[in-house]
């Protein structure tokens, strides 16, 4: 699976670093083979990421900041 990873559009910041790391990033509702799916929490059913079928992980992103969620797709590997 390539570096792809599924990130809530309001997640600017998120966003750009991963796309700086080198990571390509789609959007939650893309339906894509992703890596990891990466959340706000401000709507646990903003993009209705529940109802979606997918073995990646997902990770809340509230409180922590770009460098943590970084660091957590990073362990995935």
């Amino acid at each position: 699976m390539a570096n792809i990873i599924a990130v809530e559009p309001n997640l600017t910041g998120v966003r750009k670093m991963l796309q700086e790391k080198g990571y390509t990033v789609v959007n939650t509702a893309a339906g894509q083979d992703v890596m990891a799916v990466v959340v706000s929490g401000a709507d646990n059913n903003l993009m209705n990421v529940q109802d979606a079928t997918t073995k990646a992980p997902v990770i809340d992103a509230s409180g922590k900041t770009p460098e943590q969620i970084l660091s957590r797709i990073q362990k995935l590997r």
